[in-house]
C-alpha cells in the first residue's frame, strides 16, 4: 500500500535562526494609548472625587441657603417676609454697604477690638496656665479663685466693665479678654497635665534638665490641647464683642446690627449677621491652619511609625 505525502507533510521545516523582525509584538499604538489616557483618567477621577466630597460636605449649607432664598417667598406670609427677607435681598444690601465702604469700617473696628482682647487673653492664659500646671502649689492656691470667675458669665460683668472703664474701647477690649482668657487657661492646664508620663520618664532618663524637658516634651505634647482652647477663645472673643458693641458703641458689627434693627433696615441687619458668621468661620480656619503648622511633628511621627 503506497502512502502519498503532501509537500507540507513530507518534512518538517528546517530549524534555523529566528528572524527578530518576524516576531509578533504587542501593538505599540494600544500601549501608547493606555500610557496617555491613564494619567488623564486618574486626574479626572481625582477631581471628580474631590468635587463630590466638597459637594457632600456643603450639602447642608446649600440646603439652608436654598431654604433661606425660597422659604420667605413661597412659604412665609407677606408680613413674615418683611422681617425675613430672602437671601438675594440680603446679598444686595451687603453689596450696597460694601460699595459705600460702610461694612469695611465696621469689620475693621470689630477686628481691632477682637484681636487686641484675644491677644491679651492668649498671652496671659498660656503663661499662667503653664505656671499653674507646672507648679502644683500655685494650682492649689489659685484654683478656687479661677473656678469662681470661670463660672461668672462675661456678659454679666459687662455693666461692671462699662462703669469702671467707660463706654470707650477699653471696656470692650477688656470684656473680650476676660471671655477669651479662661478657655485658653483651662486647656493649657489640661494639656500640660495630660502629657504621657512615659515620655517624661524617657526624657529624664536621657538626662534632660527641667527647662529642656519642658521645651522639648511638655510644651509640644500640650500644643493640640492648647490650640483647642485657643479656637474656643477665638469664637468667644467675637461673640462677646458683638454683644458688647450693641451697648454704647458707634462702630462695629454689633452696632451695625442693632442700629439697622432700630432703623427698620432689616436686610442690612441680616447682612451684618451674615458678616459675623463668615468672620467667625474665617477665624476658625485660620486657627486650624496654625494648629496644623505647630503640630507638624505629630504628623511626621505618625508617618514614620506607619
Amino acid at each position: 500500500m503506497t502512502t502519498t505525502l503532501t509537500p507540507t507533510q513530507a518534512a518538517p521545516k528546517a530549524a534555523g535562526p529566528v528572524d527578530p523582525g518576524a516576531a509578533v509584538e504587542p501593538s505599540v499604538t494600544e500601549e501608547s494609548k493606555t500610557q496617555h489616557t491613564t494619567p488623564a483618567l486618574a486626574t479626572v477621577r481625582r477631581v471628580t472625587s474631590v468635587a463630590g466630597s466638597a459637594l457632600w460636605k456643603s450639602a447642608a449649607i446649600l440646603a439652608f441657603l436654598a431654604l433661606w432664598e425660597l422659604g420667605p417667598t413661597y412659604l412665609a406670609s407677606p408680613s413674615t417676609r418683611v422681617f425675613l427677607p430672602p437671601l438675594h435681598e440680603v446679598l444686595l444690601a451687603w453689596g450696597k454697604l460694601f460699595e459705600a465702604g460702610t461694612i469695611q469700617g465696621h469689620i475693621a473696628a470689630s477686628l481691632t477690638r477682637s484681636v487686641a482682647g484675644f491677644g491679651a487673653a492668649l498671652v496671659a492664659g498660656v503663661s499662667l496656665g503653664l505656671l499653674i500646671a507646672w507648679y502644683g502649689r500655685l494650682n492649689s492656691v489659685l484654683n478656687p479663685l479661677l473656678e469662681l470667675f470661670r463660672n461668672t458669665a462675661a456678659l454679666a460683668l459687662l455693666p461692671v466693665f462699662t462703669l469702671l472703664l467707660g463706654i470707650g474701647e477699653e471696656s470692650k477690649i477688656s470684656i473680650v479678654a476676660y471671655a477669651a482668657f479662661f478657655p485658653v487657661l483651662l486647656n493649657t492646664i489640661a494639656g500640660v497635665k495630660t502629657v504621657d508620663p512615659l515620655l517624661i520618664r524617657a526624657a529624664r532618663s536621657l538626662g534632660l534638665n527641667s527647662f529642656r524637658l519642658f521645651q522639648k516634651v511638655i510644651l509640644p505634647s500640650a500644643v493640640p490641647t492648647i490650640f483647642t482652647g485657643i479656637r474656643m477663645a477665638g469664637t468667644a472673643s467675637i461673640l462677646v464683642l458683638i454683644a458688647a458693641e450693641m451697648v454704647g458703641a458707634k462702630a462695629g458689627l454689633g452696632y451695625l446690627i442693632v442700629n439697622a434693627q432700630s432703623s427698620f433696615l432689616i436686610p442690612d441687619m441680616y447682612a451684618g449677621i451674615l458678616t459675623v458668621s463668615l468672620l467667625g468661620l474665617g477665624v476658625n480656619f485660620l486657627l486650624v491652619a496654625l494648629e496644623r503648622h505647630f503640630s507638624r511633628w505629630r504628623t511626621a511621627v505618625g508617618a514614620a511609625a506607619s
